[in-house]
């Protein structure tokens, strides 16, 4: 099974959730990815996982996609070794993780670079499994990098 990756740095600042989304959907469409509700839903995890690095980050983002399949993940990492953390919405924000957490297979946090890097798994198909890894590949677990 093919696999495909995509890298790149954005500076922090108001732009950036959009510059990364943008970016993001157009390297989707290049592989294939056209799906219209996936790619929604794959904005809608790329603005909210940038948000939270812009908001809480220092420096630069870091956006990495990893494509295999009906499956890709969207890594974001930034400067700031805080780890995010799920809250109850409110006046003032709290929906982006938990947006995160409805739209995706799976994600979680692991240290990155003295800061952090957040990875969530999307499948093109959530309903359906989706055709299995090579027996014994790396690529068994995406998230497991």
């Amino acid at each position: 099974m093919t696999t495909l990756t995509a890298q790149f740095d954005v500076p922090i600042g108001v732009d950036s959730p959009g510059t990364c989304r943008r970016a993001v959907l157009a390297v989707l469409a290049v592989w294939g990815y056209q799906h219209d509700d996936w790619v929604a839903d794959a904005s809608v995890v790329v603005s909210e996982l940038v948000t939270n690095a812009v908001q809480h980050g220092a420096g630069s983002v870091q956006i990495s996609l990893e494509a295999y399949g009906p499956h890709v993940v969207f890594s974001v990492a930034d400067g700031s070794s805080v780890v995010p953390r799920r809250r109850e919405p409110d006046g003032r924000g709290g929906r982006g993780l938990v947006l995160v957490e409805a739209l995706t297979r799976r994600w979680h946090v692991e240290e990155h670079e003295g800061g952090k890097r957040v990875r969530a798994e999307l499948r093109l198909y959530p309903d359906a499994d989706g055709p299995p890894p090579p027996p014994g590949s790396a690529r068994e677990d995406p998230l497991q990098a």
